[in-house]
């Protein structure tokens, strides 16, 4: 019997096992605690829905931040708004019009989900 899938991606039909899954979880959870997120911080994720979202809310949490999630459909507005919100100074976003959301803001770093699978720099 094979490992339980967790999560198909909707666009690309693929599976994400748990295994899989624990595994992006945990390199990532410790990608974000080498760029400082620490117990009790705001992180903001848009992202759509799929694995990347659910890797990333998981490395999130255990890294010991706070989940913000913010729909990547909101216009420009609303979108800037939420990221004001938050106070977050890390966001985790592939997405143009988000980056360009958070300018001006608290965020001070922007992470995609390919970062939070490669060695951070300071490794």
């Amino acid at each position: 019997m094979g490992e339980r899938i967790v999560m198909v991606d909707s666009g690309t039909g693929l599976g994400l096992t748990e295994g899989q899954l624990d595994a992006r979880s945990a390199a990532a959870s410790l990608q974000l605690r080498r760029r400082g997120v620490r117990a009790g911080d705001s992180v903001l994720v848009c992202l759509p829905v799929g694995p990347d979202l659910l890797v990333a809310t998981d490395a999130v949490i255990a890294a010991g931040g706070v989940v913000w999630p913010v729909p990547p459909e909101l216009d420009a507005p609303a979108l800037r708004r939420r990221i004001l919100a938050s106070r977050a100074r890390l966001m985790i976003s592939d997405l143009p019009h988000a980056v360009d959301a958070a300018d001006g803001s608290r965020v001070r770093m922007v992470v995609g989900v390919a970062d939070l699978d490669a060695p951070h720099p300071d490794a």
